[in-house]
């Protein structure tokens, strides 16, 4: 754990180091700042000494005191505030690069940890364990560097003045700093158990309000409060301990820090009553022994938040060090259009790879043709699109595109190829307007409504409060199921590829809009080579061939005609579905 927590950290003075011209700036202000604190209790103790006594008050001299004194309280606070301006900068920057760099990095993350790890877990650690970094690095910022300043200063001054009481400061300090590394190194722990509880609780939470209706459809509801409140209660005792530990530091370096002041003050007075010290030499180190033991304080207190941003930071970078998806080959091309041959030759791929789930996988689709993916649920169907679409690469064998290995091609253009609807959803917050223009940021209004018509849409949005301008919440927000699978149909629609994946597209879609919507996909498929993923077999019948996937093998392919008169799996497939149906 102690050389993760070095590692940790020296990762985030790399990212400091982009700033070191203002981490300078705010060392030289923080400097001034301790200078001038310090400078003062010399003034004061100058001052103390020029009123002895009755009639013994040099009142000019003490003026003159009083005006410096204010001149030096001035340019304090004025570095004092330049110095914070600029510890926010930093602080914020270097967060912001953080953010940036996670957020990128999420981008290209290898669809496989995507799919194996919590959503809200991942969520946590750009948002919550980044805000928790900014504000330990904003103490530090903030106090650390003027706190050794001050420490360093104020030992310097007492040497100057008296070498005996200085001595007895700097041989009790120890105590101070051992007492405040003892508990930061047993902080740790819990700090990062807080931080991981603290992504579950989230993950929960956003699964509960994405799901809302789901868990009272089958009164979870209990269920729901029950799980939520064994994370809340592992969350509220991970996070007692930590905030006990991180509060033992203060009290107990300010304990030592006392016994530190009365040491000086008690050597100070026998001091000053044999004549080695003067009133007001004994007010000056009374002085700086308070500013020399707050920052211990102080130190103490950043500690404690320095363990708790190295806590989150730690979950941040191993989001960050989590492996990419296999860049493209250094020779890649881009694929400009595909003519829309694809080839499946001796796939074989499994998500488990102790689990076999697509062996040997040989399939074959001429430029135009419509093929057909049916079987029962968990065959491979699905898989199949992943693979087409490069979300994942098959184990072995090869997957060609017009004669060539789509893994020679860009990513990014063999999915400019590829034009997909999904059972599943997805529209993302914004006006009606921009999700359909999600695949194409340059149509045209007149395009998006001409889209929108093709697909039957236009009538429902025209419906809509504010037409196409009308502000969707988080996945389509109260449109209905149907309504939002129009919209991605009329987003494919709008920018028209090559090679069509429909997977269930018409799924959650009435009956009447069904049968108008297929004379659309018809128009759409001609001339495009089109994967048809369906469970509903009567959609499928035009389909030029039929793949009959079972356990991840083609057990038998052909047109509808010729699969029926096999009397094979497809026919018993075929027959027990409308049968079910009537």
């Amino acid at each position: 754990m102690k050389k993760n927590n070095k590692g940790t950290f020296r990762r985030l003075l790399k990212l400091i180091e982009k700033y070191k011209f203002l981490v300078l700036l705010s060392l030289l202000l923080a400097i001034v700042v301790v200078a001038t604190q310090l400078y003062a209790p010399i003034l004061f103790g100058n001052a103390v000494d020029l009123a002895l006594g009755k009639g013994q008050v040099n009142i000019e001299g003490i003026i003159a005191i009083l005006i410096k004194t204010a001149v030096v309280i001035g340019i304090t606070a004025l570095a004092q505030w330049i110095m914070n301006i600029i510890n926010n900068r930093i602080t914020y920057r270097v967060v912001k690069d953080l953010r940036v760099q996670a957020f990128r990095h999420l981008q290209n993350l290898d669809i496989a940890y995507i799919d194996s790890h919590e959503h809200g877990d991942i969520v946590s650690r750009i948002i919550t364990d980044i805000d928790q970094l900014s504000d330990g690095l904003l103490m530090g910022f903030t106090q650390f560097f003027t706190g050794v300043i001050t420490i360093l200063g104020t030992l310097i001054f007492m040497f100057s003045v008296n070498v005996k009481i200085a001595l007895i400061v700097v041989l009790l300090t120890p105590l101070s700093l051992f007492v405040a590394s003892f508990i930061a190194k047993r902080t740790y722990s819990m700090f990062q158990k807080q931080s991981e509880t603290r992504g579950e609780i989230t993950t929960h939470i956003n699964e509960m309000v994405g799901n809302q209706k789901l868990v009272k459809a089958f009164s979870r509801e209990e269920a729901s409060e029950e799980k939520f409140d064994e994370i809340n209660d592992r969350l509220t005792r991970y996070s007692l301990k930590a905030s006990f530990f991180s509060s033992m530091v203060n009290p107990s370096t300010r304990l030592i820090n006392a016994i530190v002041y009365a040491g000086v003050g008690a050597f100070g007075a026998l001091s000053a009553i044999t004549g080695r010290l003067t009133v007001g030499q004994l007010s000056c180190f009374l002085s700086y022994a308070t500013q020399y033991t707050k920052p211990f304080n102080e130190i103490s207190g950043v500690v404690t938040e320095l363990q708790n941003a190295l806590a989150s930071a730690a979950r941040v970078f191993e989001l960050i060090d989590e492996k990419e998806q296999i860049p493209d080959c250094y020779k890649a091309k881009e694929l400009k259009k595909a003519n829309g041959e694809v080839e499946f030759e001796n796939v074989s791929f499994s998500y488990d790879k102790s689990k076999e789930l697509i062996k040997n996988l040989s399939i074959s689709a001429k430029p135009g043709q419509r093929v057909a993916i049916v079987g029962p649920t968990g065959c491979g169907k699905s898989t199949l699109i992943n693979l087409l679409m490069r979300f994942y690469d098959p184990d072995s064998g090869m997957i060609k595109v017009d004669g060539e290995n789509s893994m020679d091609f860009t990513r990014k253009s063999l999915r400019k190829n590829f034009g997909m609807v999904l059972q599943e959803t997805w529209l993302k917050s914004g006006t009606v307007r921009e999700n359909i223009a999600y695949s194409n940021p340059d149509a045209t209004d007149d395009e998006i409504i001409a889209a929108a018509k093709l697909t039957h849409a236009h009538s429902f949005i025209k419906r809509l409060p504010d037409g196409y301008d009308t502000v969707l919440g988080e996945n389509g927000g109260s449109l209905s199921q149907g309504q939002k699978q129009l919209l991605c149909i009329t987003r494919v629609l709008l920018n028209l590829p090559p090679m069509l994946i429909l997977d269930e597209a018409t799924s959650s879609i009435d009956s009447h809009t069904e049968i108008r919507i297929q004379k659309t996909f018809a128009r759409m498929m001609k001339g495009r080579t089109c994967f048809v993923v369906a469970h509903r077999l009567s959609t499928i019948r035009e389909s030029d061939i039929i793949l009959v996937m079972n356990k991840g093998q083609i057990i038998e392919q052909g047109t509808h005609e010729q699969l029926l008169e096999k009397h094979g799996f497809y026919y018993d497939l075929y027959n027990s579905q409308f049968a079910v149906t009537e």
